[in-house]
């Protein structure tokens, strides 16, 4: 898999920041390549909306066409970019705009994420599918850190090279959602 590339411009944070834009780069992550029709089916939105986000999404080189995967010239398919994104949010910090940029994409990251944990300890919901929450504690050098993260990625990414692009009616998306961080009461402890 090539490296990522990094996104120092904060209109690329804007377009990633989007929520239909965000759910679209997942999706196709998840499945491969999907065509604007099969987005809008998933998304539950206009497939002339899902048209125009991929196209936005295109413009600043987060997916691309998928020609292999078309039926005739006619049909465009997208999926995402080989390389990736990495965020690196100081950069972007600094850049006109960014630090504008970054809020918002904070914002809409934080309430994400506690969308994600309220939704994953409600059981209430969406009977019969796998469910897990796992919240654990290690103590790590910065070198195993960095190991361990490299491990998960790495086992994440075999899962899904394994399951893309398959298309059976079971088959769902399903979210992998991980921090691995320094403690943060540790992290304040080492800077008062």
């Amino acid at each position: 898999m090539p490296e990522s590339r990094p996104v120092h411009d904060p209109k690329v944070l804007r377009a990633i920041a989007h929520p239909v834009r965000n759910r679209i780069l997942t999706e196709l992550d998840a499945a491969g390549s999907l065509r604007a029709a099969d987005l809008a089916a998933l998304l539950d939105i206009p497939a002339n909306q899902a048209s125009f986000h991929l196209r936005q999404l295109a413009k600043y080189g987060l997916i691309e066409e998928d020609p292999d995967a078309a039926r005739d010239r006619r049909d465009r398919v997208w999926r995402s970019s080989p390389r990736g994104v990495n965020l690196d949010l100081g950069e972007i910090e600094k850049a006109p705009g960014g630090k504008a940029a970054s809020a918002v994409y904070r914002a809409q990251s934080a309430a994400k994420a506690h969308a994600y944990v309220e939704r994953a300890h409600d059981d209430r919901r969406d009977e019969g599918t796998a469910r897990s929450v796992m919240d654990s504690s290690l103590r790590l050098t910065k070198d195993e850190a960095r190991e361990l993260s490299q491990e998960l990625v790495d086992l994440v990414t075999a899962w899904g090279e394994r399951t893309r692009g398959r298309d059976d009616a079971e088959r769902r998306t399903y979210l992998y959602y991980a921090m691995l961080m320094p403690h943060p009461d540790l992290e304040q402890e080492e800077t008062d």
